[in-house]
């Protein structure tokens, strides 16, 4: 019973590996770098039909203009691109309480090494930030806000439309973190004038690990330096860095089967429809938040009911270390869930589960309703009987 959706979903739909197979059994051509052939083109057409999926789902700028797709390994390395790129000596960076180390790490590595500046804005114990409070704070200067769309830890869900409506009134480029929602709620780089939306694909867009990117806003990506430069299969004759894009920020060979993977996993996305995945998500969250409550001694982290969250629970009982509650989960009832912090430490301080973390149990697309049954009669056991540490 795999109750681990949060950190990566599983399984995935069966394009994903089908995909990957394909390729390496009979593509395998390496893009940009070979000659005309039908196994060069077919990688050219792989990676131009998997950018356009991307641009078309997370609604990017200029008519959907696959060019401002980049591809990084994941998340995190989208973030660090950014942050890295685009952040200068006395910049004022604001953020907020509810952060994954993703962004935590590079910020405050650079506000050692640069000299930025981190204003951390605190969420309530939901996990949710006030928009006034980013006005508030944007009226003594900002030069870039970054925060995630939803947590990892509690699945809250942030107004981000209220959030970018404050960062384009005070024209301050705005940085999303949409590892956790993309391929499951709306997003939209281009209603959001963001300035950079960063995804994994391994998460709700359901494909592999190590495949993940930016959806840029052009002018962004113009004022923003490239972390990594070398070969780009592209005007080799130049000794500097190309300048457009995607060439920018991909230099190197890029994750090819990922990208294959992650086609098929948009292209099984786009079959089944964005709104009923969310949909039955949704149902099974309900389903499962309903029974947790009833669960003696647990302490449920988060927002009260479902609205304005993701299927994202993360919970202590009482007389349990959250890490031994997971291993009696998974030696006796074959459940997996994610106890401690979640690499999110301001998470779990605005949550009040700092310092011993929580049990964070994630259902996914592919969890049956007698699985989350399942899931809470383990759980009613184990919160009936002692710890054995």
């Amino acid at each position: 019973m795999y109750f681990n959706n949060a950190a990566t979903t599983w399984p995935k739909p069966p394009a994903v590996a089908e995909k990957m197979r394909d390729f390496l059994t009979r593509g395998g051509a390496n893009l940009g770098r070979g000659s005309i052939s039908s196994r060069d083109r077919a990688t050219l057409d792989l990676v131009s039909t998997c950018r356009e999926r991307l641009a078309t789902m997370l609604e990017g700028h200029e008519g959907r203009d696959p060019r401002y797709v980049t591809f990084t390994d994941n998340v995190t390395a989208s973030l660090n691109v950014v942050f890295k790129g685009f952040l200068r000596p006395g910049m004022r960076v604001l953020t907020t309480s509810m952060e994954h180390n993703a962004v935590v790490r590079p910020l405050r590595s650079l506000e050692e090494s640069v000299g930025i500046e981190v204003v951390i804005l605190p969420c309530d114990p939901r996990g949710h930030l006030d928009p006034g409070d980013l006005e508030a704070a944007l009226a003594s200067g900002g030069d870039l806000v970054a925060l995630s769309h939803a947590s990892n830890v509690c699945g809250t869900i942030q107004d981000m439309d209220a959030i970018a409506s404050v960062c384009h009134q005070r024209r301050v480029p705005l940085v999303v973190d949409v590892a956790q929602t993309a391929g499951v709620l709306p997003v939209s780089a281009e209603r959001w004038h963001a300035a950079a939306v960063c995804f994994t694909g391994h998460k709700g867009l359901l494909g592999p690990q190590g495949i993940g990117g930016i959806v840029w806003h052009p002018e962004f990506a113009h004022r923003t330096r490239p972390l990594v430069e070398g070969g780009t299969g592209s005007f080799s004759h130049e000794e500097r860095q190309p300048s457009v894009l995607p060439d920018k920020f991909e230099a190197g060979t890029p994750n090819l089967p990922g990208i294959a993977g992650l086609e098929g996993a948009l292209a099984w996305i786009e079959s089944q429809g964005r709104e009923a995945i969310a949909r039955r998500e949704h149902l099974l969250g309900e389903r499962l938040l309903k029974g947790l409550r009833a669960i003696p001694r647990a302490t449920l982290y988060g927002m009260a009911s479902m609205e304005g969250r993701l299927p994202v629970f993360p919970l202590n009982v009482e007389g349990w270390d959250n890490g031994t509650l997971a291993f009696e989960l998974s030696e006796r009832f074959g459940l997996e869930g994610r106890p401690g912090l979640h690499c999110a430490p301001w998470a779990h301080r605005t949550l009040g589960s700092f310092p011993q973390g929580a049990l964070r149990l994630s259902p996914g697309y592919f969890t049956t309703e007698d699985e989350v049954d399942r899931c809470l009669e383990a759980l009613a056991v184990l919160s009936r009987e002692p710890s054995p540490v």
